[in-house]
């Protein structure tokens, strides 16, 4: 007698879901600035995205071709307006380059330890938003009360606590006020304590986890194909900064270590920056004891007519900065060209993002850190 068998259940199809086109942007929190995303969405999973840039072009490189070298400076500032510095600092040192210009050596260490103050202030904003982005409102709000302390030492030292134009062709424009050295002691005494605390509410949280590790990852080799810098190619195991591999300013004098990390996810580029800052603090303190003497600025003779071509390169706090000036012996220059990192960062958001769900999109984008005056110009 044979026994009858059950019939097999019947398996449900899977729901099909039509792709949709989704505009995230170009006003749009999460991404900080005029950046409008176009999205191709199955559900919830992001299946391609292509960023829209050009909202905040300002024709800036081309404005430059009718200034003199001395109104471009406070030009730049305008570009990272959140490391304005760094314009700057990329901008005298194209056309020192030109010029055969020596920079005094005390205006040399005062120029480093005004970027790794400026450096901090930068990744403070960038560490806020990013947590304001996936929910952790506190942070938010202790990042920017320790930017405070950065921006009151920069308006005593310039003036100005956003576009500062301190620095000039041939130096800077004033020595540290009374009691500068000071206050920025008692910061690199202070700002440690405050990052253990942001440690305490971030890198042991499920959530918080759970939104970064493995997520928007990329490689060494496709972070190097597609030109990315700073901590984004940090983060990925390249062990690559140009304040250690070609030194400029003080840099070649003072200590630090290179932060990387290998998973080259959202959660890598959040600890290399957190660890970055700690390494700011120790740049700034051997800055303030080792600070020699002297003249704060070579003046140049005349009005300035630099002939040649020349390409400068800094590290700014979202990567490599470059300029690439070409001068004619005129009071203007003929071309300037800016490789903006936050451009070159930006290009790769859909091999990061692709087959990730909207919400993490957001993260991966936070983690970027880019800032749109510097992806337009």
């Amino acid at each position: 007698m044979s026994v009858p068998t059950q019939a097999p259940a019947a398996v449900e199809p899977r729901l099909a879901t039509e792709q949709l086109t989704l505009n995230m942007g170009p006003q749009h929190p999460s991404t900080h600035g005029v950046l409008r995303c176009v999205l191709t969405i199955d559900g919830e999973i992001v299946r391609h995205v292509v960023p829209h840039i050009g909202y905040l072009h300002s024709s800036c490189e081309k404005m430059m071709e009718s200034r003199t070298y001395d109104q471009i400076l406070p030009l730049l500032d305008r570009f990272d307006y959140l490391a304005a510095n760094f314009y700057s600092l990329c901008a005298a040192r194209a056309v020192e380059q030109l010029l055969g210009l020596e920079v005094p050596p005390r205006a040399r260490w005062l120029r480093t330890l005004v970027c790794e103050l400026n450096r901090i202030a930068s990744h403070l904003v960038w560490l806020g938003t990013f947590a304001l982005d996936l929910g952790a409102t506190t942070v938010f709000l202790y990042a920017f009360r320790d930017r405070e302390y950065i921006l009151d030492l920069m308006e005593d030292l310039c003036g100005a606590r956003l576009t500062y134009n301190y620095f000039r062709i041939g130096g800077v424009s004033a020595d540290l006020p009374e009691h500068f050295a000071e206050q920025a002691r008692w910061f690199v005494d202070y700002f440690p304590e405050r990052l253990v605390e942001i440690d305490r509410i971030l890198t042991g949280n499920r959530i918080f986890l759970a939104r970064t590790k493995g997520v928007g990852a990329i490689s060494a080799e496709q972070a190097i194909d597609w030109g990315l810098s700073g901590p984004m190619l940090r983060a990925c195991g390249v062990d690559f900064d140009l304040r250690r591999a070609h030194p400029y300013e003080a840099y070649g004098h003072v200590d630090f270590d290179v932060i990387t990390r290998s998973a080259g996810d959202v959660l890598a580029r959040y600890e290399v920056r957190m660890d970055e800052m700690r390494e700011c603090l120790k740049i700034i303190a051997q800055v303030l004891d080792k600070l020699p003497e002297g003249d704060i600025r070579t003046a140049p003779t005349g009005r300035l007519r630099p002939q040649g071509e020349t390409y400068s390169r800094v590290e700014s706090p979202r990567g490599e900065l470059g300029m690439y000036v070409v001068a004619q012996g005129e009071a203007t220059p003929y071309r300037w060209k800016v490789r903006a990192p936050s451009f070159c960062n930006l290009a790769p958001l859909n091999v990061m993002a692709e087959g990730c769900l909207v919400a993490d999109l957001v993260a991966i984008l936070g983690s970027v850190d880019i800032v749109l005056g510097d992806v337009d110009r």
